[in-house]
């Protein structure tokens, strides 16, 4: 039985059909800690999956792309392998690393620094704190994400304060925010078509996924 832990309900969402225990976390390292926690004390859970949306730091890749990662690396510089035959599952690594921040990435500037210094493909708030936690307990461990915010993209205000603990999107905070800055309405509706390509691409590799288990029971 696979853990998946998520960063937002509406991730987690696009696991219904999965045979697998699934924990949203609420989008921050801390709270995929403690869902990570949660599932791995789960005797059931043979192998922990951070699964969602990400950020791209390479600049040559697109909203939508597939983030299969090797490994994951954290901000303190440890590096967590992923296990093959997870990655196998879901096709096959698609990019070398990920890393999981601390902090989100917002701006071009930001996302070209981290690029520059790390290597990694993309970042989010989840995996690194997966990772840990899989090691901490003997668990297999793999990503499972798509690029929701490409390189190029800067986070308007909105996309910031939007996600609540619960890991669900908080409309009132969305609109107060438009409200105050409503020059960041377009860049919020580019993204929101951006995250909408990463959703689609996490489905599709989802059916992917559940053929594979069909086909060889595992």
């Amino acid at each position: 039985m696979l853990g998946f832990v998520t960063g937002l309900t509406a991730e987690a969402a696009l696991l219904r059909g999965v045979r697998a225990r699934v924990v949203v976390g609420g989008g921050t390292p801390d709270g995929a800690l403690h869902a990570a926690r949660t599932l791995a004390q789960d005797k059931a859970v043979s192998a922990l999956i951070s699964f969602g949306l990400a950020g791209g730091l390479d600049p040559g890749l697109a909203a939508g792309t597939l983030l299969v990662p090797r490994k994951v690396l954290d901000s303190q510089k440890a590096t967590y392998s992923c296990e093959l035959r997870l990655t196998e599952m879901f096709g096959g690594a698609t990019v070398d690393a990920l890393i999981g921040g601390g902090s989100v990435a917002v701006t071009p500037e930001h996302k070209r620094v981290l690029f520059a210094s790390t290597g990694a493909a993309a970042i989010d708030l989840e995996s690194a704190a997966v990772a840990r936690v899989a090691a901490e307990y003997g668990l297999d461990f793999a990503v499972l994400r798509a690029i929701a915010d490409p390189a190029r993209r800067r986070l308007p205000p909105a996309a910031l304060v939007a996600l609540g603990p619960d890991g669900r999107i908080s409309i009132e905070q969305v609109l107060k925010s438009v409200f105050r800055r409503p020059a960041q309405i377009p860049d919020l509706i580019a993204l929101g078509r951006e995250a909408a390509a990463a959703r689609r691409t996490l489905q599709r590799t989802l059916e992917f996924y559940r053929s594979r288990v069909n086909t060889t029971g595992t």
